[in-house]
């Protein structure tokens, strides 16, 4: 199986996850990945359902946007994710997604504080919100860029959040840690505040999570 077919059928069955997740509704959300060996990307197209798409729905663009395989046309946001896959060569898969806790953050432009350690460990600190810009622009992916450095998730004001990975599993793992961590911080105002992590600890949980967690 050629790797381009791999990675389509990869980005169908995360769009069934973030589905059933409840991650995001409707049609709404992107996810797409680097072709690994190729100078491209796959990306879901703009308006259908996730739970009806097959491989061959998911369209294949270059780095400067276009179409090379694939007849479906790709989500509005290919220049948002295009920006960050030029920005961060460490990315190799980008979701993104409309769940509730991280965008009502999203939607009151609050950060989520570095205060709780599964998001510190695979987000790599406080998740922060970029400047507006509107959908679909090469704005918006340029104000993502600077929001996301050093980081794998960003809020993105008044619309969701992407989270990034070295695979899409990483980066669906890091868009459902982002979401519980929202949810508890919103929580934790109630009691009367969050308690941040300190950056010592926090980079050093992020160096054991890239060093040493999992099997090896």
């Amino acid at each position: 199986m050629d790797e381009l077919l791999k990675t389509r059928k990869k980005i169908v069955e995360k769009g069934i996850e973030i589905i059933a997740k409840n991650l995001t509704v409707g049609t709404w959300g992107n996810i797409s990945s680097r072709v690994p060996g190729e100078g491209y990307i796959a990306i879901t197209p703009t308006g259908m359902s996730y739970d009806i798409l097959v491989p061959e729905d998911i369209t294949a663009v270059d780095l400067e946007g276009t179409i090379v395989s694939g007849t479906r046309k790709p989500s509005i946001e290919v220049p948002l994710h295009l920006a960050i896959y030029k920005a961060r060569e460490d990315v190799q898969a980008i979701i993104h997604t409309h769940s509730a806790y991280a965008t009502a953050m999203a939607a009151a432009r609050k950060e989520i504080p570095g205060a709780v350690e599964d998001l510190v460990q695979i987000v790599g600190g406080n998740v922060r919100v970029n400047e507006y810009a509107l959908p679909g622009t090469e704005q918006l992916g340029m104000n993502t860029v600077k929001a996301l450095e050093g980081r794998n998730a960003v809020l993105l004001a008044n619309h969701g959040m992407i989270g990034v990975g070295r695979d899409l599993d990483e980066a669906l793992k890091v868009c459902q840690i982002v979401e519980k961590t929202a949810q508890i911080v919103l929580f934790a105002q109630l009691l009367g505040g969050v308690v941040e992590l300190s950056q010592e600890d926090i980079d050093g949980m992020r160096n054991f999570y890239l060093q040493g967690y999992g099997q090896r």
